[in-house]
């Protein structure tokens, strides 16, 4: 029998979450295909999974095939699910998903399943085991450096902000090695409180976190930059063959 590639589930988005987008449109869900072209590059096989918040039964059904899930970016996370109220500077909020990406990934979590997230999606894994999120760097920590390098403001998305250091002795450090790294940075929001079993990974200079894993068995982890921009031979771009190759693994135990 032919060596079957792992299956991987990258969660969409509600396309009237995005800002500027026509009433009027039918409702619909949409990714970036740069999550999926690295997905594919690194060997897996990627579906886009949509969001069945009101259909939890569907969407476990869906989950109980895949062999690894990632959450790619996005909007805001609803600051209800880690207990806060809504700061002034809260952006776009797609409730649909965050109910899905909550449950698939603390599904993932439990059942030790291959999970990757990607700057929200690190946000979503620290808020599903328990953690919170500042809302808005800049009002909510001053000391932060400028995070927020966004393509609407002009910045390129594969522009370089700031370093990264990832710690050693980590499954980050195993797959894109250990020591400085420097990252594109498209995201105003970012960990506050660390969530249950989560161990930071990865540091700004100016000491948010920009990674952390799940400890205690299982590929799971997330990033707060986005590697999906990078080409094959940058190091960022590892993080994906580390997660495919996890997923490819629990594929051949199922």
């Amino acid at each position: 029998m032919p060596h079957r590639r792992p299956l991987i589930g990258v969660t969409t988005q509600t396309l009237h979450a995005i800002e500027g987008i026509p009433a009027e449109l039918p409702v619909s869900w949409v990714m970036n295909q740069r999550y999926v072209h690295a997905v594919m590059a690194a060997g897996g096989v990627p579906v886009l999974v949509p969001l069945l918040a009101e259909d939890p039964a569907t969407l476990r059904e869906i989950y109980d095939r895949l062999d690894g899930v990632l959450v790619p970016g996005g909007v805001d996370i609803d600051p209800a699910y880690y207990r806060a109220g809504r700061h002034e500077l809260l952006g776009q909020l797609d409730p649909a998903r965050d109910t899905s990406e909550l449950v698939l990934t603390r599904w993932a979590v439990k059942d030790g399943k291959p999970f990757l997230g990607l700057c929200r999606g690190l946000q979503v894994l620290n808020v599903a085991l328990g953690g919170t999120l500042w809302q808005d760097l800049g009002e909510e920590r001053p000391e932060s450096l400028k995070h927020d390098y966004f393509p609407n403001a002009g910045w390129a998305r594969d522009h370089l902000a700031h370093p990264v250091e990832i710690t050693a002795d980590t499954r980050l450090a195993e797959a894109l090695g250990a020591g400085a790294l420097h990252v594109n940075s498209m995201h105003h929001q970012g960990i506050h409180e660390l969530g249950y079993r989560l161990r930071p990974t990865a540091y700004s200079p100016d000491g948010l976190i920009e990674a952390a894993e799940v400890t205690g068995g299982g590929f799971a982890l997330g990033v707060q930059w986005h590697p999906e921009m990078f080409s094959e031979g940058d190091r960022s771009i590892g993080v994906f063959t580390a997660f495919v190759d996890a997923a490819g693994g629990a594929s051949r135990l199922a």
